[in-house]
């Protein structure tokens, strides 16, 4: 193979006609969508991609290289950086996985590209150790972002190319990406602004982890097509007459909300999908040289036409999100229902689909850009301020509920806006002034009344902290606060408070022994008070400190096993026996595994098992095994949250399960059923069921409201058919409006 590290060598190969053609099409989008291209660059970054990855292919089957080359038509097509991102999504994984080297990049197309690629193998490493938890591998993606936001970007249409193929990976690799996907990926591409891509994760995710609720949404939106198009022609009629008339350059859409957003709302609402109304928006978008001001006139036409709903109104334009969107929103009331309309320029759209892609190809131009770039990449570097090796977890876990909530608007005195996530109190408000602010908050005035610091706030609020001269931090203010930098800093304080009263339990306790004239190694004592169920000496001492656990008790335990010792040592070494036989039947379990799926209620080489009765799974369901460390076997459904945070934060105990063919064994499930309230309307459920049916009922809990009812019923079933025979004859009895499964 000719020379990887010479440009001249690189730009004399000659490609066969299926790569030139992959090559030319691929400068034909660079060319469709990007301001610049550098061709001989990508060229030369093509044909090096090639010939790294000559001989290598992906689980399809297919040549390794095609994978390179479709994450770069995703940065150009779906993303619209620039060039130089181009040339480094064709060569992301050489360093990693071929002999080339971050020398050889630097040599054939600079430091810049250098740099990108560096971060991306750095993110890939991160990723691929399965010796660093989760959080810690989330922490250094976050850390390299900051440094340049391209290396990001990259990988997102890196992670979207592999969630578009994940169908040929095994069963528990893609539970483990796609989830990984779900509550990782989708939340960052959410803050970036990436709304497209954040959707198309998300969709692709969940249609992994729950197949056949992806299958049912995405076949009932599809029979609601047509009505959902006509019903966009009726509702526009008036409003495009007004828009030709006074010249408007438009585009309208009608897009439906992407499937797994639909299932959240579904879980949240616990309806069917039949009652789950806003299923999509109207977007009206203004060509350009329309400007924020045409929005409004728009906004005039609209609820001139309709009556709008005031609380449901968003100006999304004169105080854009922290990712830059902007937008009018509002929601009006049709003969049909309620209708959300969002308006907005064709800027505003390219932005609210591609985020900070989009203020990054704009940054040149307008100064907006890079100071929404630079705001995004100050609170990175701001919410990972000094964040403690212990609290890795915890910090990932508030990163992701700030990413998710929605924002709100507040100022302070001297009238400077603040965003906070939805939910905040005066506490976080005086923690994202300043964390001495926060420290010595005495009390808050919102809008110059005096209010408790426990007190949510609300968009417009203009918020005053009062301060004392001491520290004044509430351990339980940690009840009352949303954001990462007053959840840190409080628990912070309560890990100091912990350890200082611990030490006076150490002190009083460790007199107790010198009196007493016993010694006793710390490693012993860690065994003495596990006894008592304590996992750390720490937590032991604290609670002698506050009375909560008797020193006596603890001084009499330790002199029965310092006496005892050499007894100990023998019933140590019989628990060490008894280890090696456990840990034996732990990797006969694994074995057991490895090659094959399991069977549920099946011979499992006399292996234990169970249902998690969190999401309750019956035959039909899409299920999952997780090995515990005693070698049991537990079966979550793969759509169960318990499940998806197994998977994402222990993805080597997934274990493939299978259903077997089952003979007289039943499951327990949940229905909710809603319907008119009439006499004897309980009685022809029952009857439905028991007699229609033969099927047994285990409970029956009725409410009823204003001539409805709602009723949760509890059944035994023999698999999803069996559930869906119940469900059918129950939507048969007269008044019964819905029925669904329930959990």
């Amino acid at each position: 193979m000719p020379s990887l590290t010479s440009s001249v060598d690189i730009d004399q190969l000659i490609l066969d006609p299926t790569q030139q053609s992959e090559l030319n099409m691929l400068l034909t989008i660079c060319h469709e969508y990007l301001e610049v291209c550098d061709d001989a660059m990508i060229e030369r970054a093509f044909k090096l991609c090639y010939k790294a990855h000559l001989g290598l292919t992906r689980s399809s089957g297919e040549p390794y290289y095609l994978h390179p080359v479709e994450v770069a038509s995703i940065v150009v097509r779906e993303i619209g950086i620039d060039d130089v991102s181009v040339a480094a999504a064709l060569l992301h994984d050489t360093v990693e996985d071929t002999e080339v080297t971050l020398d050889d990049i630097s040599s054939l197309f600079g430091p810049e590209v250098r740099s990108i690629i560096d971060g991306l193998t750095k993110i890939s490493g991160v990723f691929l150790n399965k010796g660093i938890k989760q959080a810690e591998a989330f922490m250094k993606l976050l850390l390299s972002m900051a440094d340049d936001l391209r290396v990001v970007l990259i990988k997102f249409a890196d992670r979207l190319h592999n969630m578009r193929t994940i169908q040929h990976l095994p069963r528990h690799k893609q539970l483990s990406i796609a989830t990984e996907t779900l509550e990782l990926f989708a939340p960052l591409a959410h803050r970036f602004g990436l709304f497209k891509i954040k959707s198309e994760l998300e969709d692709l995710a969940f249609k992994v982890i729950d197949p056949t609720t992806f299958k049912f949404i995405a076949r009932k939106l599809k029979e609601k097509k047509e009505s959902r198009e006509l019903f966009i022609d009726q509702f526009m009629e008036p409003i495009r007459k007004q828009l030709d008339h006074a010249g408007f350059n438009f585009e309208i859409k009608g897009r439906p909300k992407h499937i797994y957003s639909i299932y959240k709302k579904m879980m949240r609402q616990q309806k069917p999908f039949e009652e789950i109304y806003d299923l999509f928006a109207i977007r009206i978008i203004l060509d350009e040289p329309h400007t924020k001001e045409d929005c409004w006139r728009v906004y005039s036409f609209i609820t001139d036409a309709y009556t709008p709903i005031p609380e449901r109104f968003r100006d999304f334009i004169s105080v854009p999100k922290a990712n830059g969107y902007q937008s009018l929103h509002t929601t009006v009331i049709t003969r049909s229902g309620k209708v959300e309309v969002q308006i907005r320029t064709n800027k505003m759209d390219e932005i609210a689909e591609m985020g900070l892609a989009a203020h990054w190809k704009y940054k040149e131009g307008s100064s907006a850009g890079s100071q929404t770039i630079d705001r995004f990449v100050h609170w990175v570097r701001d919410v990972l301020d000094n964040p403690r090796p212990e609290a890795i977890t915890e910090f990932v876990q508030d990163f992701q509920l700030n990413l998710y909530t929605d924002e709100i608007y507040v100022f302070t005195p001297k009238g400077e806006l603040v965003t906070l996530p939805n939910g905040s109190t005066p506490i976080d408000f005086a923690f994202e002034i300043h964390s001495q602010v926060g420290e010595r908050a005495m009390a808050a005035k919102v809008n110059g009344k005096l209010v408790p610091l426990r007190q949510k706030l609300e968009s417009g609020d203009q918020v005053e902290v009062i301060t004392g001269s001491k520290i004044n931090l509430n351990p339980d203010w940690m009840n009352d606060v949303v954001t990462h930098k007053a959840k840190s800093r409080i628990r912070q304080f309560i890990k100091q408070r912990e350890r200082q009263i611990a030490d006076q339990g150490r002190s009083l306790f460790e007199k107790k022994l010198v009196r007493g004239k016993v010694s006793i190694q710390e490693q012993d004592l860690s065994k003495v008070a596990l006894k008592f169920k304590y996992n750390s000496l720490q937590k032991l001492y604290y609670d002698i400190a506050t009375d909560v656990f008797d020193a006596a008790t603890l001084y009499k335990a330790v002199k029965q096993f310092v006496s005892g010792k050499a007894e100990d040592e023998r019933h140590k070494a019989q628990q060490a026996a008894e280890g090696e036989v456990q840990e034996l039947y732990f990797e006969e379990a694994r074995n057991v595994g490895k090659g094959k799926s399991l069977v549920v209620n099946g011979d499992l080489a006399d292996i234990k098992y169970s249902y998690a009765q969190c999401c309750n799974p019956i035959p039909g369901d899409e299920v999952v095994g997780f090995l515990s460390r005693t070698g049991d076997i537990k079966i979550h459904r793969t759509g169960c949250k318990n499940a998806l945070h197994l998977m994402q934060n222990d993805p080597d105990r997934i274990m493939n399960v299978n259903w077997s063919r089952f003979t007289d064994v039943q499951f327990l499930s949940g229905l909710k059923v809603i319907g008119e309230d009439r006499v004897g309307m309980i009685s022809d459920i029952t009857n439905a069921i028991s007699k229609s049916l033969k099927t047994n009922m285990k409970s029956i809990n009725v409410s009823s409201d204003g001539g409805m009812f709602e009723g949760i019923l509890i059944v035994y079933v023999e698999s999803t058919d069996h559930l869906e025979r119940i469900i059918q004859r129950l939507l048969k009895v007269e008044g019964v409006k819905s029925v669904f499964r329930f959990e």
